[in-house]
């Protein structure tokens, strides 16, 4: 895999203006400067009449990505070529991402094109609600349950785990209401259960099995949701697995691209079910997806305005009201409820000391638990304003 910048080195212009699909070559559309797709440059219009014999090709390739690497499928790049490894990076975090990203033998398959919309809102909000944002629930998705599309306890994302590891990420873990039983394995085709079974280790089968919701974020800016939601009120629920990035354009306005995945090896009727109960839910017209939307788009609002620069927020929940839970099976540190703001501290604290450190992170300036060595005033405990 090969990754380079998407701009020709004599103007800056964009060479690829497509977002997928096979190139044996790139030409910039400005001036012609044609690039093979490993980057080379190859061709230059009338390159002797107008450089002679002054221009050596070679100097002037694509520049690579300086940071690329994959994992389960995943292509990270950074433009940092001092940062750490990938590995390393995600850290904890991979214990988790394996539970979703790593069930069966022959993987994941995208289904289509991402959904790609605009919100006028700013991108930590959407990566703070899949942090550690199960507490909405019980207000903004309250229709949902009365509807019949989440289950029929209103809080039911209270009941779960908490969870948060270094760099940033977290994730929460919803179980089933008491005395309100859902499918194992959030009722997923048996074949599929199968091989997870040999697939994950025990303490991840232990963590999956009985679970009906998986949502967390890999700060920066890619959230995961594995849900167990029915479509509709008539429908039994089905199992998806949503991808999000969330792009920054600005302090007031980002673009959510949002992928479907589904594994190879499931039967087709599960995969049908389950692309559905991910448009009906959290596709661009989602149920879900619109009310969450639409809390981004206020909160941007108003934080555009005075309160931004003499207000507090509140990040307390669940301080002094858990300890952390010694019975885990899972790395990190996790507490015994959803309902909790120990992810969203944990990202914004992060994310902070990444805005005042004096040179971007690597192995070079970081204590090894994910924090930020840095002679600027040390990020406050609790996080008060949600500054661009």
């Amino acid at each position: 895999i090969r990754g380079h910048l998407n701009a020709c080195r004599h103007r800056g212009m964009q060479v690829c203006r497509a977002e997928m699909g096979n190139a044996s070559h790139f030409r910039c559309p400005y001036h012609g400067w044609t690039y093979s797709n490993t980057g080379s440059l190859v061709g230059v219009p009338a390159g002797k009449d107008a450089y002679g014999n002054q221009l050596k090709k070679s100097d002037w390739n694509l520049r690579p990505m300086p940071n690329l690497a994959t994992y389960k499928g995943l292509i990270f790049g950074s433009l940092d070529p001092n940062a750490d490894s990938l590995e390393d990076y995600l850290g904890d975090m991979k214990f988790y991402l394996d539970i979703v990203l790593d069930r069966n033998d022959a993987g994941l398959q995208v289904v289509g094109a991402p959904q790609r919309y605009v919100i006028d809102a700013n991108w930590k909000l959407g990566a703070d609600n899949f942090v550690g944002d199960a507490y909405h629930t019980l207000m903004t998705h309250r229709s949902m349950v009365e509807l019949g599309l989440a289950p029929p306890d209103p809080q039911f994302a209270l009941y779960g785990e908490h969870v948060h590891t270094e760099h940033g990420h977290g994730l929460g873990i919803i179980g089933p209401p008491p005395g309100m039983p859902l499918p194992e394995f959030m009722g997923m085709p048996e074949n599929i259960v199968e091989e997870l079974g040999r697939r994950l280790t025990p303490e991840q089968v232990e963590i999956f099995r009985p679970n009906a919701f998986i949502h967390g974020t890999v700060f920066p800016n890619l959230s995961i949701g594995n849900f167990l939601m029915a479509r509709d009120h008539l429908s039994p629920p089905s199992a998806f697995l949503t991808l999000r990035l969330w792009h920054p354009l600005g302090p007031d306005k980002m673009e959510v691209m949002s992928f479907f995945l589904v594994e190879k090896e499931a039967p087709d009727w599960f995969k049908d079910e389950s692309y559905k109960a991910y448009l009906h839910t959290f596709g661009i017209s989602g149920a879900f997806e619109q009310d969450d939307a639409e809390n981004w788009r206020s909160i941007t609002r108003v934080l555009g305005g005075q309160f931004a620069k003499t207000g507090e927020l509140n990040y307390q929940m669940g301080r002094g009201v858990h300890e952390p839970d010694p019975n885990w099976p899972g790395p990190g540190e996790a507490y015994p409820m959803d309902y909790a703001e120990a992810n969203q501290r944990n990202f914004l604290e992060y994310w902070m000391q990444l805005m005042l450190a004096d040179t971007p992170l690597h192995a070079g300036n970081s204590n090894g638990n994910g924090k930020v060595e840095t002679s600027a005033p040390a990020a406050p405990k609790t996080p008060a304003k949600a500054e661009a």
